[in-house]
């Protein structure tokens, strides 16, 4: 099947949405097709223009932007000077009821990659009424248990690299919240500290995560490479500021909050940030979600990935706004 043909967004701007900060959103395909919102991974991660090609550009109207402090939104998080405490979940949440507000839908398909896939499953549960479907891949669910295996637990299969990993922070600082650890280093006053926590944290992150090409390629932008990576433990060392579930996290807590949303998970098989089986579980507490797992894929579940992601939208393209 493979991905849509790249398009051009139709229509783009900056949205205020307070706290010094201004949100880039663009829009693409139809503009009296069904609405769809794409949320991006990382956190911090920005939105490729890739992402618009799992559409129908002739059934939908797609709304991509950038999350506060990435990709062209601004100010960027690669700036020390960036207060991140305007930068958390809620906001996130709030900043996409403003960006529905100022382009006139009433209810949208929300896709989501990663990161993105758990804040739109929190997005939907707190605000139900305005999420016609949910398409999430890479899943997880922000729980201080993933975080827990992400940093800590996969040191067991990537001991060299753990080792590297622990050896970036002071010796008083291993035993605890790692995620939180590295992010006092990328808040410090001394820019080589910064950039020094930087590289080791996203070099972390490429030894766990294996992903495309592009992807490692952006972590060699030093910018780059420091905003994602303070947004990342900003958020991975506060439970992703989704509030207080215990270590299975709120997302799943809640799970039945989703029942009268359709959805459906695209998961590779070989997701080590899924060894905990949280998508199997949400799955199983989501009636009306279904799981397509991807054989001997990872986090990008790859070209099968993709066509089961096409499949699903096109699938929901069929259904009312």
């Amino acid at each position: 099947m493979g991905r849509y043909p790249e398009i051009e967004p139709y229509d783009h701007g900056m949205l205020d949405v307070g706290d010094g900060n201004r949100v880039y959103w663009e829009t693409s395909g139809n503009p009296d097709g069904k609405p769809a919102v794409v949320l991006h991974g990382g956190p911090g991660s920005g939105a490729g223009a890739g992402l618009r090609r799992y559409f129908d550009p002739d059934a939908y109207r797609i709304v991509l932007f950038d999350q506060r402090g990435a990709g062209r939104s601004a100010p960027s998080a690669a700036d020390p000077a960036t207060d991140m405490s305007v930068n958390t979940a809620p906001h996130l949440m709030a900043d996409l009821e403003r960006l529905r507000a100022r382009l006139g839908i009433d209810r949208w398909l929300v896709w989501g990659v990663s990161f993105g896939s758990a804040l739109g499953l929190r997005y939907a549960q707190t605000h139900p009424g305005v999420v016609s479907e949910l398409v999430l891949t890479g899943v997880a669910t922000g729980s201080p248990a993933e975080v827990d295996l992400l940093t800590r637990g996969l040191g067991r299969i990537f001991p060299e690299a753990h080792e590297r990993f622990l050896a970036g922070l002071p010796e008083d600082e291993r035993d605890g919240n790692l995620a939180a650890a590295y992010n006092r280093l990328l808040e410090s006053s001394d820019p080589q500290v910064r950039a020094r926590a930087a590289q080791a944290w996203t070099d972390w992150e490429t030894a766990i995560i294996p992903a495309p090409p592009g992807s490692v390629e952006r972590f060699r932008d030093p910018a780059y490479r420091l905003g994602f990576a303070r947004t990342v433990t900003h958020y991975w060392g506060n439970d992703h500021f989704f509030g207080d579930g215990g270590e299975e996290g709120v997302v799943l807590r809640d799970a039945h909050l989703l029942e009268d949303i359709p959805g459906t998970l695209v998961q590779g098989s070989l997701d080590l940030g899924n060894l905990l089986g949280i998508v199997w579980r949400l799955h199983h507490a989501w009636p009306g979600s279904e799981l397509v797992v991807v054989d001997d894929a990872g986090h990008d579940a790859g070209a099968v990935g993709d066509d089961a992601l096409i499949a699903a939208t096109d699938r929901y393209a069929r259904r009312p706004h």
